[in-house]
């Protein structure tokens, strides 16, 4: 695997977590708290490698520009704003929510979730899109 080959990793692992956000959710739902946490800690694990994976290729690469200057520039801009902001903010609050759930602190836990879940998801399935439009789109 090469550099080159980590924007579609990236991609994959946020399609990947946003499912699981989706199943964890489906599974808190209808009272599975076992299913719950295992789909939780599966989209967590999925969210740190994007996360490592995410951080080298920068490294490696630097910052990628948009390369079109048509209608689509303001509309990548217009979810990339807000997926970095929400991104990085994220972060402090996915580690409390996971303490939470850790100390067994439920009530707060769930309050908590009803917050950083719609974002988490935004991020995922706004960081697909980042991609397909960065990436893909001719």
């Amino acid at each position: 695997m090469n550099p080159a080959d980590l924007p579609a990793l990236n991609a994959a692992l946020n399609t990947v977590c946003a499912a699981l956000l989706l199943l964890g959710y489906r599974r808190i739902k209808r009272k599975d708290r076992l299913g719950h946490r295992r789909y939780m800690q599966a989209a967590l694990g999925c969210s740190a490698l994007f996360l490592c994976s995410y951080l080298f290729y920068h490294y490696l690469v630097g910052s990628v520009p948009y390369p079109r200057h048509d209608w689509t520039r303001p509309l990548y801009f217009a979810v990339l704003i807000p997926h970095v902001l929400l991104a990085a903010g994220m972060v402090p609050f996915v580690i409390l929510l996971v303490w939470r759930a850790w100390r067994q602190d439920f009530a707060r836990h769930r309050r908590l979730a009803r917050w950083v879940w719609p974002v988490w998801i935004f991020v995922s399935v706004s960081g697909v899109v980042v991609y397909l439009m960065l990436y893909q789109l001719n």
